[in-house]
């Protein structure tokens, strides 16, 4: 009986030694990726980290100085835009203004010589998928930016690329559009199991959709992983200070096994980066969800993670509290905590009124406290 080899999964996309150069300047450097069939990857940078670069390079519109683009296997690194299984979702929706909604959904299979039966019926299909179909008649200067956006990415999904690009695509709406088209955007990508490559500046758009984020510094990937490891367990310090917010201040490790001295007293860290040795000065950071501001009588200001400081600003937003609170010697620490009217059962919270971080004024002595397994300790970059 002779059995059948199992075929691997080909990535859909597979970028290895990408570097490109313009005048001169090095902007991608020997970077890899590989990005799975169905996998929402969100890659996010400061400006001028090469993410455009990237996406244009995968999408043909570049070629690469050295390195390979595979798409679906099939390497494609000197094919142009149009002969690539490849999409591309822009900030503009660049649609046709003379065209019906219809008929700009049905362009790309038109130009693919589809029946004017088939290209109809495909763009009815896509339509319905980012529910539009009453607007299959209409202009594009008759839609909404939130209704244009989707007309865009119903175009894009109709020559059924292999992968889908989309550079900055909600960047001209307004939050509450931007809110609806990202849980739009993710809807979609579920439903047809879609690959999507997606970059943007707004790190909320890149947690609330991405199955992976990449994290780009100077034309490499400093970080690649899960929305939440990246956050809660950054590669370095620079990824650390890039992603979300954070509370920074210096240590000396003290001792092997987490243990370090700051200016403020001991600090136990639960993660403490394998370069550093006894004696090393290293960066310590903590996300304010994890930092707590008791107030200065709730104990003896002894012990580890124990920093006494004073409350400066209180700011309620939405749901959210932001207590700011700053030490003798002029570190600032920023505690972020669910309202108290917010809280389940808050009206049978036990203890009095003064133990709610609502109740911290500024000028109010407190003692800002963190778990260990909240603290991380990294390398002293000067970048960061």
């Amino acid at each position: 009986m002779t059995l059948a080899a199992s075929k691997p999964l080909t990535d859909a996309v597979s970028l290895s030694g990408i570097s490109k150069s313009y005048d001169g300047r090095l902007v991608l450097s020997e970077l890899s990726l590989d990005v799975a069939p169905g996998e929402f990857l969100a890659i996010v940078g400061p400006s001028g980290s090469g993410k455009t670069t990237v996406m244009r390079i995968i999408g043909g519109f570049e070629t690469p100085d050295a390195g390979t683009v595979a798409i679906a296997g099939e390497d494609v690194t000197f094919l142009p835009a149009e002969r690539r299984k490849v999409n591309t979702v822009f900030q503009s929706y660049a649609l046709f203004p003379h065209m019906s909604v219809l008929e700009n959904v049905a362009y790309g299979p038109r130009m693919q010589g589809a029946s004017r039966a088939a290209r109809r019926a495909k763009a009815r299909e896509l339509l319905d998928l980012v529910r539009l179909s009453e607007a299959a008649e209409r202009r594009p200067h008759e839609l909404s930016g939130g209704m244009q956006q989707r007309v865009a990415l119903a175009r894009a999904l109709a020559n059924g690329p292999a992968v889908l690009l989309l550079d900055e695509p909600l960047g001209a709406l307004d939050r509450k559009l931007r809110d609806e088209m990202q849980r739009e955007l993710r809807r979609v990508q579920t439903e047809l199991g879609a690959t999507f490559i997606y970059v943007t500046h707004d790190q909320d758009e890149a947690f609330g959709m991405a199955d992976r984020l990449a994290v780009m510094r100077d034309g490499r990937f400093e970080q690649i992983g899960a929305p939440a490891a990246v956050y809660d367990e950054p590669a370095n310090a620079w990824v650390a200070l890039f992603v979300g917010s954070a509370n920074v201040f210096r240590a000396r490790v003290e001792r092997a096994g987490g243990a370090l001295v700051s200016d403020y007293g001991p600090i136990a860290a639960g993660y403490v980066a394998p370069e550093l040795g006894v004696g090393d000065v290293a960066l310590v950071v903590v996300r304010p969800e994890a930092t707590h501001f008791l107030p200065a009588d709730a104990g003896a200001a002894t012990g580890p993670n124990r920093i006494a400081a004073r409350i400066v600003d209180s700011v309620a937003i939405g749901p959210s509290l932001r207590l700011r609170a700053v030490t003798a010697g002029g570190t600032a620490f920023e505690a972020v905590v669910q309202r108290q009217s917010d809280r389940p059962g808050a009206d049978f919270a036990p203890g009095s009124a003064s133990s709610s971080p609502e109740a911290l004024a500024p000028g109010d002595p407190v003692l800002v406290t963190f778990g260990a397994a909240s603290v991380r300790a990294y390398r002293d970059e000067p970048t960061a």
